[in-house]
């Protein structure tokens, strides 16, 4: 990692255990909340479109997937504002945050714009792809609605990245939980109608959403201009130096985007895979697939604050804090990993009723939650991991090393299990354990090497 600074490095401080942990819980339990809330605000629309009737449902289903697909390739490539942000934080230089928040902003306009732009043509994808006509069209109206929100969600994102990279994670949770709030209650007018407005389906869902993502942009903006510190770290400023931050940003976006977009794609490979097992083993594999993902969910917001406290560190050029760091993060995970196995092995039939009445889904569903286990537990190490290595600003060899354990074992493993072993759902389950499993045996074995290694700020 080459120095990207003039400023001289504070020197070293190293904390103690205790003041490691209390400092990573701080950032992650609003971290944690505020990555749920995006899961609890999908889940809401599905929920309150599914009562208009299936065909809604499944627009909104089959439109939201190529959007997801667009908008986490584009936060990942947003995702290396947070490591500048907190090593910059780390070494003093201040004014370095609020200048790569604005180069932040300037991506996040192009990608948004870019990928509004991809989504206008959402029904032809959809045709191309074989889907029905009626789903196509119905589809496409869908990601067309999401187009427009698109440029909001990233704005907003490379907001949020710039307030963790300084340790402030409460105010993007707090947005969140208010974006949860008004989506309802817009849904509640747009999906069913009210008046002389008239009931728009899934398209009025996406509206709510794409008007709510454009609200928290406002609030997070507005929060940034009038923080009490935003004079220290010059978030009213000039694009001076602008050129190398975005390329380093560039540098550092273009693995994780690449990383996120093979991950997203791999899951949907999964839901795809589950349909040829019939309309039971797919919507058991659905249930499964969003515990698993609540879980991963915690593990995404531990991943992040464990991504600014080694970034921190790294920022001090303090090799001991960085590497402690990493390994902390990993270890706090193990706490929400236990509650989930505990529920799942415990009370499967009370997590399967949550989901469905269809008694034949819930057995299939109760049957893979003794593997979803191992399979939240794996991906949920493998991503806390990922953080750690980003926040030493090492990038690509976990990208690559995260895309082979998805395509080239995971994949072939769940057909082998899934198909030729006919085990079904529970065979989908496995090959992802497993496949996660190695990522994060060669993840933990890249941070153990980094971690022995001088660090210094990108």
């Amino acid at each position: 990692m080459k120095t990207g600074s003039s400023v001289a490095p504070v020197a070293p401080v190293h904390f103690a255990l205790r003041r490691h942990i209390v400092e990573t819980v701080r950032l992650a339990a609003p971290l944690v909340v505020s990555r749920v809330g995006i899961l609890v605000l999908v889940a809401v629309d599905m929920a309150m479109t599914g009562r208009v009737g299936a065909a809604e449902l499944a627009y909104l289903g089959i439109g939201t997937a190529p959007q997801l697909v667009l908008m986490l390739v584009g936060l990942g490539m947003l995702r290396g504002a947070s490591v500048l942000v907190a090593q910059a934080h780390g070494a003093a230089d201040y004014p370095a945050c609020g200048r790569i928040w604005r180069v932040a902003l300037v991506h996040a306009a192009l990608l948004g714009a870019f990928f509004g732009v991809l989504c206008l043509f959402g029904e032809w994808f959809l045709l191309a792809i074989g889907q029905e006509d009626h789903i196509a069209a119905g589809g496409g109206r869908v990601t067309v609605m999401y187009s427009w929100g698109l440029p909001a969600v990233l704005f907003g994102f490379a907001t949020v990245n710039m307030l963790e990279g300084i340790g402030r994670a409460t105010p993007g949770m707090l947005v969140m939980i208010v974006g949860n709030l008004v989506n309802a209650a817009l849904n509640g007018l747009f999906i069913y109608g009210h008046g002389d407005l008239p009931a728009m389906g899934a398209e009025g869902a996406v509206l709510a959403t794409s008007l709510v993502r454009w609200l928290m942009l406002v609030m997070l903006v507005a929060y940034v201009l009038l923080m009490k510190d935003g004079r220290k770290h010059v978030v009213r400023g000039s694009f001076s130096g602008a050129w190398d931050a975005g390329r380093t940003l560039r540098r550092l976006g273009y693995p994780i985007g690449l990383a996120q977009g093979m991950e997203a794609l791999s899951f949907q490979m999964l839901v795809l895979l589950s349909g040829y097992l019939g309309t039971v083993a797919l919507a058991a594999y659905n249930i499964v697939q969003n515990v698993v993902a609540l879980g991963v969910l915690c593990a995404v917001g531990v991943s992040i604050a464990t991504t600014v406290r080694v970034g921190m560190a790294v920022g001090r050029c303090d090799r001991v804090a960085a590497t402690a760091a990493g390994w902390i993060g990993l270890g706090l995970y193990s706490v929400p990993m236990v509650g989930f196995a505990v529920l799942l092995l415990a009370l499967p039939g009370a997590v399967a009723a949550i989901y469905t009445s269809d008694p034949m889904v819930a057995t299939v569903a109760i049957g893979a939650f003794a593997m979803a286990v191992p399979a939240l537990s794996m991906s949920g190490i493998q991503n806390v991991l990922l953080g750690a290595l980003r926040g030493t600003g090492d990038v690509w060899v976990p990208a690559w090393v995260q895309g082979l354990c998805l395509w080239v074992v995971m994949l072939p493993l769940v057909a082998l299990f899934a198909f030729a072993l006919e085990w079904g759902v529970i065979g989908l389950i496995t090959g992802l354990a497993i496949g996660n499993g190695v990522a994060a045996v060669l993840l933990a074995w890249r941070f153990a090497v980094i971690s022995r290694r001088d660090i210094r700020r990108l």
